[in-house]
């Protein structure tokens, strides 16, 4: 071999053995920068705790006892003696209405009343002389009769005059609007020198909750609900004035009253409501869960390990073995799964009460502290997950 020859030979052999190191240590590279499985899937950590599952609805906030005030009579008003938020008490008055059309209708009947009296004393009189004449046989039994059917007609007529004049006082003192309760005035519909119709129905005056710190929620369940509310359940609410405050009540009556808008069937259930600071008002909006079920340090698990199922492995989808099987799920129970011998492994597990992101689970093949898989990690092209792309060279 020539000397050019063997300068060529050695220089190949160191060519051909720098391609198997370069090749040998791209697929080590590949090895040892490969993540593990596990790194494939994001797990959740079983712990110990509390649950508490409830129903939500909103309602409206209302006192307890709402009085409606209005008037018996019409009359212009010529007083107000209370306005929004003043507290009044039983008997107190709140407003006056000008009496003059009725004080002069109550002094017309008492005229009428003195008339009738007169008129009695009369047919009295008549009726004693006409029984001294028919003992004498100057009349007739006609004539004496006629005359007690006069004294008669006049006492009724006497009795009809002290009615009209009873109900004309009467309607006199309605011109003087008084409070039937004590309580708060929470609305106010009249103002000094408006007229006020007294018709078939009495009008609105004022609206006296009589005790702001006794309230109570009307809120609308639906009826998917409505079977699993009690009387006396615990209730939590929230209300917008005060979102970092949390409020509790009692269910206190189920209406069995349905209420039907664009074929969606609600009923009213009404939540007592203790107000001692009376810092909620009526007519706040309440967010409210009536609490159905609660659970203490039971084992939870999060929602999504629920609805979690393996991915089908890439390759595999016409092998039939690998597909995942589509069992149908029962109320009471679910599958979970935890990784081992570097797969998946389903559990069958019982399932009870929930809030809408932990669930209680029921089962004596997993304990607290076991790792759960929740969803698996999406990696992206290069293998590796969530890396941001590569920098732009200046």
């Amino acid at each position: 071999m020539s000397f050019l020859n063997k300068i060529l030979f050695h220089k190949l052999t160191i060519f051909l053995v720098l391609i198997a190191l370069g090749v040998g240590g791209y697929y080590a590279w590949l090895h040892y920068t490969k993540p593990p499985l596990e790194a494939k899937y994001k797990f959740h950590t079983l712990e110990m705790g509390d649950v508490t599952q409830s129903v939500a609805a909103n309602g409206t906030l209302n006192p307890l006892v709402l009085v409606t005030v209005g008037t018996q009579v019409s009359g212009k008003v010529i007083k107000l003696y209370v306005d929004f938020n003043d507290r009044v008490e039983e008997g107190q008055i709140l407003a006056e209405l000008d009496p003059a059309l009725l004080d002069a209708q109550a002094a017309q009947s008492a005229a009428n009343v003195k008339s009738a009296e007169a008129s009695l004393e009369l047919a009295m009189a008549n009726e004693k002389r006409s029984r001294e004449l028919f003992s004498k046989e100057y009349i007739s039994k006609q004539e004496l009769d006629a005359s007690v059917q006069a004294l008669k007609s006049a006492r009724a007529a006497l009795d009809l005059a002290r009615a009209q004049s009873q109900k004309d006082r009467t309607n006199q003192g309605y011109t003087i609007i008084r409070s039937p309760v004590s309580g708060v005035v929470v609305d106010r519909q009249i103002d000094v020198g408006q007229t006020v119709a007294a018709s078939l129905s009495a009008p609105v005056l004022f609206k006296i909750a009589q005790d702001l710190r006794q309230m109570q929620i009307d809120s609308n369940f639906a009826e998917a609900d409505i079977g699993r509310i009690k009387v006396g359940q615990n209730v939590n609410f929230a209300v917008d004035a005060f979102p970092n405050m949390a409020f509790s009540g009692v269910v206190k009556q189920v209406r069995l009253n349905a209420t039907t808008v664009s074929n969606v069937v609600t009923y009213d259930v009404v939540v007592k409501v203790e107000n001692p600071d009376e810092i909620l008002i009526p007519g706040m909006t309440a967010y409210v869960n009536v609490i159905i079920a609660e659970k203490k340090n039971v084992l939870l698990l999060p929602n999504a390990a629920l609805r979690y199922k393996p991915a089908m492995p890439l390759g595999k989808e016409n092998t039939g073995e690998l597909k995942p099987k589509k069992e149908k799920r029962e109320s009471n129970s679910a599958t979970v799964y935890v990784f081992e011998n570097g797969v998946p492994k389903p559990i069958k597990v019982g399932i009870g009460i929930s809030d809408n992101r932990l669930t209680e689970i029921i089962t004596e093949s997993l304990k607290a502290g076991d790792k759960i898989i929740v969803e698996e990690v999406k990696s992206n092209a290069n293998g590796s997950k969530n890396s941001p792309p590569p920098m732009r060279p200046f």
